[in-house]
């Protein structure tokens, strides 16, 4: 089976993904800087599910380092990349621009000269629903424009998709990019809408809702976007219509209010949410909703689980984790 980079191994999609790819027989290189955006004892939690299997090579490695990301592709030689490693957070990026511009610009531009040098036969990567910025037509589609980033997070996902066609274009390096749209279930980050808000309403204290609850996302769970992964890897990104450069949103192509979001949670729960409603902040998008017909038809897969279901598996991973009754 032939060998795997996954950047960003530690982090909350790169844990079920690297998982799957084990279960399935891949050789996995797992790449984590380990760094404190959020408590560094979830990413030990989460990398220690794999971390002895036989098929498993950890390092920690943050991209932003050339050298280090240079050796590492020397010493390794993947046949297929994953880039998921970036800063994330919209509103961490108006506040801390800079690790935003190291980890998603210098660092993926180092994956992607790695990918260059050594001949990776294919890279996929993460960008985000969020490069759709200013744009009010729903669904989202990859076809639209998107020039108007509202966020510094949203302005180097949208350069990082650039750079990769560029990569595609001169030097033929094969590149697929996947949007996510608004990511949630077990194994959250503690910045995440879904956490925040367990642990807001477990502890009796108001959630914050911005926008005055206004807002509508596209919320897509994780088993669900790593079996979506999983389809793009193992037909070497190519779909039915194999291309040099890809572009692909990764939603439930339905969009849901964050108030009956909150309502699901309460449910779950068992507690009813205390708001405290606020204006919207800066760099948040309204409303988001996928086309997803593109990825449907290129590799005839669409999400499975409900909004009811994933926050159900959310919360019961969230009560055991952190242990509560």
């Amino acid at each position: 089976m032939k060998k795997l980079l996954v950047t960003g191994s530690a982090g909350f999609i790169g844990l079920p993904l690297t998982h799957k790819l084990l279960e399935l027989g891949y050789q996995v290189v797992g790449v984590d800087n380990h760094n404190s955006y959020y408590d560094p004892a979830l990413k030990e939690a989460r990398l220690s599910r794999y971390l002895n299997h036989p098929g498993y090579t950890h390092l920690r490695v943050d991209i932003a380092d050339r050298p280090a990301v240079d050796k590492l592709f020397a010493d390794h030689s993947p046949y297929i990349v994953v880039n998921l490693a970036a800063q994330a957070g919209v509103r961490y990026s108006i506040e801390n621009p800079a690790p935003y511009i190291d980890s998603n610009l210098v660092g993926f531009s180092n994956i992607l000269e790695g990918c260059r040098q050594s001949g990776v036969e294919h890279l996929i990567y993460a960008s985000s629903s969020s490069v759709y910025g200013a744009n009010e037509q729903l669904p989202f589609s990859v076809e639209d424009r998107v020039d108007t980033p509202i966020s510094l997070y949203a302005a180097t996902k949208r350069a990082g998709e650039l750079i990769a066609h560029s990569y595609s274009h001169l030097y033929q390096l094969p590149t697929t990019g996947l949007r996510f749209f608004t990511v949630y279930g077990p194994w959250d980050r503690p910045d995440a809408a879904s956490t925040r808000f367990a642990s807001a309403m477990l502890s009796g204290q108001p959630i914050k809702v911005y926008n005055h609850g206004n807002h509508r996302r596209d919320f897509t769970y994780v088993e669900d976007l790593v079996a979506a992964l999983i389809r793009v890897v193992e037909s070497k990104c190519g779909g039915a219509n194999p291309k040099l450069y890809s572009l692909y949103n990764i939603g439930g192509g339905t969009s849901v209010s964050v108030l009956d979001f909150i309502k699901v949670m309460e449910e779950a729960l068992g507690v009813e949410a205390k708001k405290e409603l606020l204006p919207r902040q800066p760099g948040d998008v309204v409303d988001t909703c996928a086309d997803v017909d593109a990825f449907m038809r290129d590799f005839d897969f669409k999400p499975t689980v409900t909004i009811q279901k994933g926050i159900s598996e959310f919360v019961r991973w969230y009560r055991s984790y952190y242990q509560l009754s």
